[in-house]
Order: C-alpha cells, then structure tokens, then sequence
C-alpha cells in the first residue's frame, strides 16, 4: 500500500509536461487479443500503447527500463551487474544528455506519452513493480535504455566478451541465425499487387521477442506490426500506403583499437605522439545478493576512441556509432508515419537506426531494399577488419556514410527483392544484382550467401509471374537447397561409409533418402537437426571447424543413435516427436531447422527433446491493391499475452504450426465493430 501511495503522489510530477485524458484513448482487443489504439493524438497513443504492452507483459519491460537506470543488478544479481556496468561503460545516459536536443519536440511528446503510460500503469498495478523505487521512469532513463539497446543490436555485447576474455580477434562461430524479408513488384504478380513478407527470426520469448499491436491516432498515425518490450513505435509493419521487414545484417559497425600505454602510467596512452590521459571513473552498482544488495564499485575508461577496457593482452578502446546517437527510434516513428517513398527515403537518410537491411513494398508500385547501417567514413590506409592501433587521429573516425552510399536497389527488373542475412550482392535476379566492388570496402559488407538466400534464388527462379499463393509458398518453404550452405560442410553425413560402419546404416540409408524437407514427420529431418547439434554443441567448446575428418561424422551419427534409442527407443522417429513448440502445458511438434526459411533453433527441453527457442516468430504478410488499404495477414508464435493465466497466452500456437494466419485490418470502423473488449487505459 505504501508503494501504491508514494508512486500516486509523484506521478503528477512526470505528467505536467503534458495533459493526457485516459478517458480519450481506446484500446479495442480483438479475438486474439492483440491491441489496436485508438486515439486524436500520437503521445495519446503512445500513452496507450504503454498501457496496453504493460497489461500483457510489464515484466519484461520493466528488465530493459532497469537498465536505462543502472538498476538491473537489484533485480538480477550478478548478470544484471554486467548489463548495469555495460550501460555506464558506454555512457548510454551522457549521449542522452548531450543529446537529447537533437530529438524533434513531436517525437519528445510521444515518448513523453509514451513513459506517461508506463508510470500510470505501475502506480496503478505497484504489485507488479519488480524493484521498489524503479518508477516512475522519467524520459531521459528511458531513452538511456533504447541507447543501449540498439548498443546491443549492433553487437557490442560480442566485442566487449572477446575484449574481456582476452580474445579480440573476432571468431567465425557455428551459427546460421537471422530473418527473412521478401518485397515482390506489381509487374510480377498475377494479380497486380506488390507482395511484402516480414519474416524476422528472433528469440520466442524476452526482451527481443516480438509483440504486435495497431498504433492508430487522427495525425495521420495508422501502423499495424511487431515491436519489442518497451518499444514506443512499430519497428516493422505496415500502414496504409506502405510497409517495410527487417533482418540483420553484418557489416562493419564496430572498431576495436589498441592503446599504446605509458610504461610509467597505465592511465597514459599515447596520442599523436603525445601522452594522454585516460578518463576513469567509479560506478556504484548494487547486486542481488540473496534478500540483500551489496554496494559495489567498479571502474570504467573511456579514451578519445570511446569506452576502454583491459586484460592480459592489453588496453583495448571500441568505438561505434550506436552510442553517438540517440534517434533511432526516432527514426522508425518517422518511417511509421510516411506516406509515400520520398518520405520513407527521407526518414531512411537520418541514419540513426545503427544497423538491419530494410526491405519496403507499398501501394505505388515500389519495391526497396537498402542495407541500412550506420557505417563510418574510415581512412582507407588501414584494416579495418582487425585490431587497429589506437595511437593517432588517423583511425579516429568523426562522420558516417549518408545512406546513398550503402548498397541499396530500387524497382530491380528483375521485379523481386529478398534478405536472409545474406550479401546485399545477392538480393535479386541475377542480372540486377550490385557488385561488391563498386562499394566503400572499409564498410565490410558480407560478401556470403546462406542455405535460405541460396533456396529463394531458387524459388523465385521458378516463376515468371507469382500469384499470392506462389508467394506465401515461398514464405513458408521447409527445404533446404540443393547444395548445403552451412560453415561446416555437412554434405559429408549423407555419403558416410557404411560398409566400414555397419551400425549407423540406418541412419545414413534415412538421410540419403531424406527429401530435405523440414516437416515435422519427416525422420531424416530428425536425424539432420541431431546431427546439427552435435557439430553446434562441439564448436562451441572448441573452436570453428570447417572440414572435421569423416570419423568425426561418424562419431556424429553414432552419438544421435544412442540418444534415439535412449530417448525413444528406436531410430525411426519424426522431427516432431524430437522437436516441440512449448508454452505452459501446451506441447505441439514442429517443423524447421536452422537455416531452412522456416527456420526453427531448439535449445534443451525434457526427456531427450528440444523445443523451439528462436527462429520463426512474428509472420506479417501484406498485399498492396492500387486502391484500399492493405490485405494484412499475420501469426506470432505464442499469443499477444505473456501472462499464463490470459486466454491469449498460446492461443496463436495452433495457427503457428499449422502454418496459418489470422486476418488483421487498419480499418478502425472495422476493428472497432469486431472487437472483444473496448476500454480506456485507467
């Protein structure tokens, strides 16, 4: 109660900068629970958006609003220390506060809306407050976690490990994650429309598990489409004229520099020939520790180049464009409101979002695809793929490469553009397709394909013309290429010696037969996932290795026998008996494997089986008529909720692994006669 009363009575504080009535915003669920906002202004919005997000899954959100605080730690103990110090360390808060003046007042009052919700929530549900004190959230904490977020988004994480665990070489690793996005012109389709797939494959559930909602106020704001816990926009979506996808993509977005310390003074480097002096600083970080929080202090350093740190082999700088910048979700709420190309280009051209290939579709017979990032303009003298010497101002890099700089294609002939984590050089027909060497190469651009980049080409080289439903079979293609793509050459398992191995006959005979489909009663898919995650599991201790010798494949195969017949009892068994897509105690087979486009990546579950972790996730599939809005289908893989005890908990699952939709609208009239439940945030 007396939390209750105190977060009451500051509320008012937070909310003099400007008045929102509740009572004038809408939030309509509809039968699967996903919430539309209705409101006359976008920070109204915002507001309920906050709400909404919160009533389905406030814990969640609450983990990255404790960060922006330094909290974490008072909540998750030692791990939280980690991301506590990380933000300190990049001084995600100082760039807000240098910053926060190059934020357009608009968006500043939507993300005000936006916290305005998130308060009001917690004062009104202070049961649910994970770490007392944590609220109300003010603006600046808040953007101090979306800094750190896209930090995290554009791999610092990774760095900062290789730094601490005295191995900054950056290591190729066993892993063929991403997403998949698909734009496809009017010209191509037999119906007129241009095809948009948003595909993105994330982790099923935490603070980057997608969520949707429809965001729709009377200026001009109508997007529908997934965004993360905490999120104040659509990150990837559609509105009435126009929708874009996003995967991840690889080019060069951090730079890790060697200082040349003083022998004499480790808090010296030198600069330009001169001695400079290192920053460093205390940060008091309280941690979990059982029913208490221990104090603890932990130094960080920050160099001309950026934050710094040691170990065994040296003092290392990082620096990146992630943490100079604090508009990126500026930057999306500018490409949710465009109404055409010209002002999605020109929202595109603010280069605040660090990284992620963009792929966009709209009514007016655009096709897009830019790999976005925000890349440095680096002297062209060094190798920027390595460690760099940290000693002179001719590696410290000031400005970026403006976006038409950057691989990007417009209305290719060819009439269809796709990612799936690949090259941007491979994006389209093989005619249209842009030439690495024309580029900036101090960018590091990707230059490979993977299994799914290699399938499109070969499904997009089937048809002349698509209908929709050629489309959606590409989206929802189990197959893995002709030819494997995988770091480890994984060929060598379907021609494995079986006279000189008699026992795994059966297994090698199921693979050679095996279609190379992902289906969930498919027995050689079985075998291939366990033998995947065998090689996964050993290159994870020991290192990568692109060509083990054939006895280590039949150390594969005979280790996936042993655990068939200890965990079922025989060796025929589905890829659906094996794999489960799990949410409370529903329990359902599904389809996929790593790196086919319905890409599915398991972790432990129970009894010998693994269940989904990350891959397929939020699926929004957009056709864009001359005239109307959109034809908007979508499915997520659980529900809209991440309470257990909401009817939209798993109510998605069936439609999931069914490979099935649910029809979304922007219709509001629509949305509103349909609804289930129509109220107002209080």
């Amino acid at each position: 109660m007396l939390l209750r009363v105190c977060l009451l009575l500051l509320l008012p504080l937070f909310l003099r900068a400007q008045s929102i009535q509740p009572n004038a915003i809408k939030i309509a669920r509809d039968a699967y629970g996903v919430p539309h906002i209705f409101a006359k202004t976008d920070p109204e919005v915002a507001y309920g958006l906050a709400w909404a997000h919160a009533e389905d899954d406030i814990a969640t959100i609450q983990l990255t609003m404790l960060a922006g605080q330094h909290s974490l730690a008072k909540l998750k103990g030692k791990d939280g220390a980690t991301i506590d110090y990380i933000v300190q360390l990049l001084r995600c808060r100082e760039v807000v506060d240098t910053q926060f003046s190059t934020l357009s007042p608009d968006f500043v009052r939507l993300i005000e809306g936006y916290v305005q919700g998130l308060n009001a929530y917690a004062a009104k549900h202070p049961k649910e407050v994970l770490v007392r004190g944590s609220f109300p959230v003010n603006v600046r904490e808040y953007l101090t976690s979306i800094v750190f977020s896209t930090s995290i988004i554009s791999g610092v994480d990774k760095v900062l490990s290789s730094i601490v665990s005295g191995k900054v070489a950056m290591l190729k690793e066993f892993e063929s994650g991403g997403s998949n996005a698909m734009a496809v012109h009017a010209s191509k389709t037999t119906d007129g429309h241009s095809y948009l797939a948003i595909n993105s494959h994330q982790p099923l559930e935490g603070p980057v598990a997608w969520y949707e909602a429809h965001l729709c106020s009377e200026q001009g704001w109508n997007m529908l489409g997934g965004l993360f816990p905490g999120g104040p926009v659509v990150f990837l979506g559609t509105n009435e004229n126009l929708g874009w996808a996003h995967t991840v993509n690889h080019q060069d977005k951090i730079d890790v520099y060697q200082l040349e310390i003083n022998p004499d003074d480790p808090y010296q480097y030198r600069f330009d020939g001169k001695w400079e002096r290192l920053e460093a600083k205390k940060v008091k970080l309280k941690v979990k520790v059982g029913p208490i929080r221990v104090p603890v202090k932990k130094e960080v350093l920050w160099s001309k180049y950026g934050a710094t740190l040691r170990n065994d082999q040296g003092t290392f700088s990082i620096r990146f464009g992630a943490n100079q910048d604090i508009r990126a979700a500026e930057q999306w709420y500018r490409m949710n409101k465009a109404r055409n190309f010209a002002e999605f280009y020109k929202a595109m051209e603010m280069t605040a979002i660090p990284g992620f290939n963009t792929i966009y579709a709209d009514r007016n017979d655009t096709i897009f695809y830019v790999s976005n990032g925000k890349i440095p303009l680096r002297n062209p003298a060094y190798d920027w793929q390595g460690t760099l010497p940290g000693n002179t101002s001719r590696t410290l890099w000031t400005q970026y490469h403006p976006v038409q700089d950057l691989p990007q294609y417009l209305n290719p002939e060819s009439g269809y553009l796709f990612n799936t984590n690949n090259t941007p050089y491979n994006a389209t027909g093989r005619g249209d397709n842009l030439a690495a060497d024309d580029f900036d190469q101090t960018m590091g651009y990707e230059t490979i394909d993977n299994n799914r980049s290699l399938r499109m080409q070969e499904l997009f080289g089937l048809y002349d013309q698509l209908s929709y439903e050629n489309f959606k079979r590409i989206k929802y293609d189990n197959q893995l290429p002709a030819k494997l793509a995988y770091p480890t050459d994984l060929e060598v398992l379907f021609g494995v010696d079986t006279v000189a191995n008699a026992d795994i006959k059966p297994l090698v005979k199921t693979l050679q037969e095996w279609d190379r489909k992902s289906d969930a009663d498919s027995q050689g898919a079985a075998v291939f996932l366990m033998c995947y995650r065998y090689f996964y599991d050993k290159f994870a201790k020991t290192g990568y290795d692109q060509s083990p010798g054939e006895a280590e494949f039949v150390q594969a195969l005979r280790t996936v026998k042993s655990e068939l017949l200890t965990t079922f009892g025989r060796l025929d068994v589905t890829l659906g008996e094996f794999q489960k897509l799990v949410r409370g105690r529903k329990v359902l087979p599904i389809w996929g494997l790593p790196d086919v486009i319905t890409a599915i990546y398991p972790t432990e579950y129970k009894d010998g089986k693994v269940k989904a972790a990350a891959g397929e996730s939020y699926i929004e599939l957009v056709r864009y008529p001359k005239d109307g809005l959109p034809i908007i289908e979508s499915v997520i893989n659980y529900g809209a909720s991440n309470r257990p005890d909401s009817p939209h908990y798993a109510d998605q699952m069936e439609l999931f692994v069914e490979q099935k939709t649910k029809k979304m609208t922007l219709d509001k009239e629509q949305v509103l006669r349909e609804a289930k439940r129509i109220y107002s945030p209080q």
